[in-house]
């Protein structure tokens, strides 16, 4: 998911996996250890997938994949990023999202599944989002303003996840990426065709600033 924009504070609150942390650096150290990987585009059939379940934890792999997944998030200034947009159709995702209230979210879950949510408890807001796999176009989704995500933490620990605000949006958005889901099949067709070409005609100049940072950051 696109961020709204670039958290640079060091000093506001932050909960990491769920959990309050006194202290937390600019760049989560999954991301220090990461290498940047290439973000799939809408277009590319692994988008369109539901992905696998994670059914093997605990090993480098998952754990190299979660570090790479945010080094990527942070070279695009996402809030979000779904392992299927780097090419691995497992569903995993990860986050670093500072939300309405100046709390910083960090953390990644697998095998996610969102709390059903009883009708009259609904809520619905209207917010711009964006997608790193639709590099440029932001438009206006409906989403719940509250949600709960459980699943599993990369060593098969579980997690429960509460997000309110423009983090209960990220954590949708993820969900949506592993069912093969993108913001784009929520809008009107119309809007959807507008968004894509806008999409095309800006996603060269999005390409060479991810590459720049990630030079800038040593990625």
């Amino acid at each position: 998911m696109a961020a709204r924009f670039d958290d640079t504070s060091q000093d506001r609150r932050v909960r990491v996996q769920g959990v309050p942390v006194d202290s937390f650096p600019r760049f989560a150290p999954e991301t220090e250890r990461g290498s940047v990987r290439r973000i799939t585009v809408v277009g590319e059939e692994v988008l369109r997938r539901p992905c696998r379940e994670v059914t093997e934890f605990g090993t480098p792999e998952l754990a190299r994949l979660v570090d790479d997944m945010f080094a990527t998030n942070q070279v695009a200034e996402g809030a979000g990023l779904a392992a299927n947009q780097v090419g691995v159709d497992l569903r995993l995702f990860m986050w670093d999202i500072t939300d309405d209230w100046g709390v910083r979210h960090v953390g990644h879950i697998a095998n996610p599944v969102l709390d059903e949510v009883p009708p009259e408890q609904r809520r619905l807001v209207e917010e711009s989002e964006g997608c790193l796999s639709v590099p440029g176009p932001y438009r206006m989704v409906a989403r719940l303003d509250r949600t709960v995500v459980r699943g599993r933490d990369k060593d098969r620990d579980p997690l429960v996840i509460e997000g309110r605000g423009y983090f209960a949006r990220c954590l949708q958005h993820e969900t949506d990426h592993l069912r093969g889901h993108l913001y784009l099949d929520r809008l009107a067709q119309r809007d959807r065709k507008t968004a894509l070409r806008e999409m095309d005609a800006a996603k060269e100049e999005t390409f060479a600033r991810r590459a720049a940072r990630a030079a800038k950051l040593g990625k």
